[in-house]
């Protein structure tokens, strides 16, 4: 007989998890277990994450030799939220395409599992490759696997001839295809339209559960919350602040993430004065980064391109008005309530588009939006419940697990 609580075991396939070293890395995935995993069985999070090798070093076949050895020292399970198990599988791989580093993360899996498949019925994975592959690659024949794919860097894994073969295969075996926005969907239309009929939307899940103790009365603490690499903007968010602060003394900047441009903004801020107003945190865990979304005035979010843009929905969930580009993802999740959100800027080099767009905002503000509306057709979008909901249909046919509880 057929144990019911078994049919609604999941695996989570994913090359990105938070770590004690950085703890922001793959929040998204850790939401989407917190959010799915209540109405599940039991779940097991397969977190396989690269150890770049040379193959082609003399010694490599001692390196992957002693790794073998090693691995079931490393894949231990232990916690993690709503009641899921972790395994960490680092996975030794070469780095000359996307379709490489899914070869290394699948075949290291294989290891760690001892050669048997992933015993789960239903398994989920993160991004096409390295959580799409290694998924089709290790789950049982007889298991229904879906793959969520919401990489902002997607035309550069399909620009690889071999990465592409590849993701197309993963999209051909693969049970269910999920997207997080119109974009890429788009995009994997294009590349494969014999199989575009499987992609499907469903958005990364948003906590609504912790709004703010207060309103936001004025718009005087700025915050960021992102990687601070080119592609973000941030080096226009700078400009753009310090251009304010010389309006306004009591602006304040917070700039919540890590990345290779942190010490020349850190260095610009001195040159333009602004030292003692701006804040660079590094990066934070999410229920930190959240708090501070709480405790600020405005998200300012000037990225050139967006999947999806989790952090400008987390920051109308918090009650914080949102001063967004118009970069993709933005235009689909706020749609018909942008105005009710705060303001949208055009995508520009020039930083006195967001000056000009902060003076729109602050003009409007409060009685030209309306946060509390916005932020319930969020949630009904994009809420935790939701979403995991969406993905309890696709996962579980009908009458499969009766006695599943509903998701918090």
């Amino acid at each position: 007989m057929t144990n019911r609580a078994h049919d609604r075991d999941v695996a989570v396939v994913t090359p990105w998890y938070p770590t004690p070293e950085h703890k922001a890395r793959g929040a998204f995935v850790e939401g989407m277990v917190r959010a799915t995993a209540p109405g599940c069985g039991e779940v097991t999070v397969y977190h396989t994450y690269s150890w770049i090798v040379d193959p082609e070093a003399a010694d490599a076949d001692a390196v992957a030799a002693a790794h073998r050895r090693l691995l079931p020292l490393a894949a231990r399970p232990e916690p993690t939220v709503a009641g899921a198990r972790l395994l960490r599988v680092p996975a030794l791989s070469g780095r000359k395409s996307f379709a490489e580093l899914a070869l290394g993360h699948a075949s290291w899996l294989r290891e760690a599992l001892g050669g048997e498949p992933i015993p789960a019925p239903v398994v989920h994975a993160h991004v096409g490759l390295r959580g799409g592959w290694t998924a089709v690659e290790n789950a049982r024949p007889d298991a229904r696997v879906f793959v969520t794919e919401h990489a902002s860097f997607l035309a550069q894994v399909l620009a690889e001839p071999d990465s592409r073969e590849m993701y197309g295969e993963v999209l051909e075996r693969c049970t269910g295809f999920f997207v997080v926005s119109q974009t890429l969907r788009e995009q994997l239309a294009e590349a494969f339209p014999a199989l575009s009929h499987k992609i499907e939307m469903i958005s990364n899940p948003i906590f609504f559960d912790e709004p703010r103790s207060r309103p936001v009365t004025e718009l005087r603490r700025w915050l960021y919350v992102g990687g601070l690499i080119e592609h973000k903007g941030v080096r226009q968010l700078l400009e753009a602040f310090a251009k304010c602060h010389a309006e306004d003394r009591e602006l304040t900047l917070t700039m919540v993430g890590d990345g290779v441009l942190a010490k020349e903004l850190a260095t610009r801020a001195v040159e333009l004065g602004v030292e003692d107003a701006v804040t660079l945190t590094g990066a934070l865990p999410p229920d930190e980064a959240l708090r501070r979304m709480r405790e600020h005035d405005v998200l300012v979010h000037p990225s050139r391109g967006e999947t999806f843009g989790v952090a400008i929905i987390e920051a109308l969930a918090a009650g914080l008005p949102v001063l967004v580009t118009r970069c993709g993802g933005p235009q689909v999740t706020l749609a018909g309530v942008e105005e009710a959100a705060g303001e949208m800027i055009d995508v520009d080099d020039d930083p006195e588009t967001i000056v000009a767009g902060y003076r729109r905002l602050r003009e409007r503000f409060p009685d030209g939006l309306d946060l509390p509306e916005a932020r319930r057709v969020l949630d009904e979008r994009y809420g935790h419940r939701t979403v995991a909901e969406e993905h309890y249909r696709h996962w579980f046919p009908a009458g499969a697990g009766d006695d599943r509880t509903e998701a918090p």
